[in-house]
């Protein structure tokens, strides 16, 4: 019995020993945020549509498995760019992104694992430089940094996005934009004389109104006086007077009213009181 036994044994020890000697190629773990695509050597070679999750995995020894830290990540690139006249102006830029998770297998295949320097890195600097080359100095520095900024975004999100590249860009940021000193100064010098050409014109344009304000109200005065003169006729007049009259001799007050006693025929009032 032992005899027909010794060499199971032998067969079991041996493949124990095999597994323990292959175990850190045979039992894979995924750390969280990390994912991870076999090639398949003698098989199917790279399986792109199939990507492992975080977790324990058990592989064929001969097969390999090709980890990516699929959590963002951050760039940060410092460069010299041409204006479009030609000016050199240096930039800091600053890029979040991640790995598109289900794609894993299309980007390892073109890029590698060395993807960030191969791809991220330098489509980022070719967008950086095509964007800043349609734009001056000025433009870039200051009065339109903003659309510069969005283009630049825009432009490194659909390239890096795309089914070719398959990176998910979270973010990208101008962090500076440096300029030399005689430049600098010169675009900051111009910049204020137009914010002090600007307030001027608001200062005119503010006086303007007011005097096409006070225009129309006095030509509205002299128009209500005009319409008051026309309504005043001698006979009115008399009969505002003689109403006004009547009103007094209703007051305790001592007084002689004279009829008739002016020219043009109104009441006339003498009193001390």
């Amino acid at each position: 019995m032992k005899n027909k036994l010794s060499p199971l044994i032998v067969i079991i020890a041996v493949g124990l020993v095999f597994v323990i000697i292959l175990s850190n190629n045979i039992f894979k773990t995924l750390e969280p945020g990390e994912k991870g695509v076999i090639f398949r050597k003698f098989t199917t070679g790279l399986d792109k549509n199939e990507v492992l999750n975080a977790g324990f995995h058990i592989i064929a020894p001969w097969n390999s498995l090709y980890v990516y830290d699929v959590r963002e990540q951050k760039v940060e690139e410092e460069m010299e760019v041409l204006d479009k006249n030609g000016l050199s102006v240096r930039v800091e830029i600053s890029v979040r992104f991640n790995p598109i998770y289900d794609r894993i297998g299309w980007l390892h295949e073109k890029f590698g694992t060395d993807y960030i320097t191969r791809l991220v890195a330098p489509e980022v600097r070719s967008s950086v430089r095509s964007v800043m080359g349609r734009y001056s100095a000025e433009e870039i520095y200051a009065t339109k940094r903003q659309e510069v900024e969005g283009k630049i975004i825009s432009e490194t999100k659909a390239i890096l996005g795309s089914d070719v590249n398959n990176i998910d860009m979270r973010a990208l940021l101008i962090r500076s934009i440096i300029l030399p000193e005689k430049i600098k100064m010169a675009i900051e010098e111009k910049l204020q004389q137009e914010q002090e050409a600007l307030a001027y014109q608001f200062r005119l344009e503010r006086e303007k109104s007011e005097a096409e304000r006070k225009r129309i109200a006095a030509e509205g005065e002299a128009r209500a006086n005009q319409i008051i003169n026309s309504s005043l006729t001698p006979a009115l007049l008399k009969m505002r007077g003689i109403e006004a009259t009547i009103e007094l001799s209703k007051s305790e007050n001592s007084k002689t009213i004279i009829i008739g006693g002016n020219g043009d025929g109104l009441p006339l009032i003498l009193g001390n009181q």
